[in-house]
């Protein structure tokens, strides 16, 4: 399994699996035990999906050994402050039966984000988080948060495929040392996806599946991409990405798919600030 180094030294795995939408936890449950059985050694997650205890449930039943499984799991909006922030982990912690997490994010770019991450900063000292983050921060929210604080985070997962390439915020991120992670790299299924004739013309050439050429075209800018399936067929054909190589044609001709925009929503949209900053979810 190829890795990215974290700056802070920590490896993370470049592809993972995720959990998003798996709502069933027996469903979940399954689909992670797949996972793992299949190869993958990061699994993501958060307080927002209500299904830790489902993940956590697999990794335990795992043959797998604990520390050579990341897992990622994320705070969401209402617990944002430091002792709520605080209290929230050891939720998380619990419904997973861990006793350390790998990664822990900032779902949202809203609420007492500061605060939280001076508590997420003293968990990191603590040894309970190997590496802390954010999700869907724009570069000035990332910015922000660096210069009113010690650690610079070592993640930010973000809205990232092929209709939205993210170029701009790749580039910021990695000039300051931070990992770009992809969610949603198929787009939930946009634009036609998986039957893309763009992406399906260059799988013939290399015998893959467009969701395989999405994944490697992401392996190939570095990127930790985490695919999420209920199928045991995807999600075995998900992993089998390491076999082959884009040519340098064919990563530019991805990169003329970009439309330079969210397919779901804007994160500096006033109205969708106001919805994520009310949702209230069981955390």
């Amino acid at each position: 399994m190829k890795t990215v180094e974290l700056n802070n030294g920590v490896e993370m795995p470049i592809l993972g699996f995720g959990t998003y939408q798996i709502e069933d936890l027996d469903e979940c449950e399954r689909s992670v035990s797949k996972a793992l059985e299949a190869g993958y050694r990061l699994i993501d997650t958060a307080a927002s999906y209500e299904n830790e205890e489902a993940v956590g449930r697999a990794i335990e039943k795992s043959d797998v050994p604990r520390d050579e499984v990341f897992v990622t799991s994320k705070l969401w909006v209402q617990d944002t402050g430091y002792e709520a922030t605080l209290d929230a982990f050891e939720r998380s912690l619990d419904r997973l039966g861990l006793d350390y997490l790998d990664l822990f994010l900032i779902h949202q770019p809203y609420g007492d984000v500061h605060c939280s991450w001076q508590a997420m900063e003293d968990l990191y000292e603590d040894g309970k988080i190997r590496a802390i983050g954010v999700s869907n921060f724009h570069p000035d929210r990332v910015m922000d948060l660096m210069v009113h604080n010690d650690v610079v985070p070592a993640v930010n997962q973000i809205e990232t495929h092929p209709f939205y390439q993210r170029t701009e915020d790749a580039a910021f991120l990695e000039e300051h040392g931070i990992q770009h992670e992809s969610w949603g790299p198929f787009a939930e299924g946009q634009n036609n996806i998986f039957e893309h004739d763009v992406l399906t013309s260059i799988g013939d050439r290399h015998g893959k599946s467009a969701a395989q050429v999405v994944l490697r075209w992401l392996i190939q800018r570095d990127i930790v991409a985490i695919p999420k399936s209920v199928h045991a067929d995807r999600i075995a054909e998900n992993f089998e990405v390491f076999d082959f190589e884009l040519t340098t044609e064919e990563m530019e001709t991805i990169s003329e798919l970009d439309e330079g925009e969210s397919q779901f929503f804007d994160h500096r949209d006033p109205e969708m600030v106001k919805w994520l900053g009310e949702a209230e979810r069981d955390t």
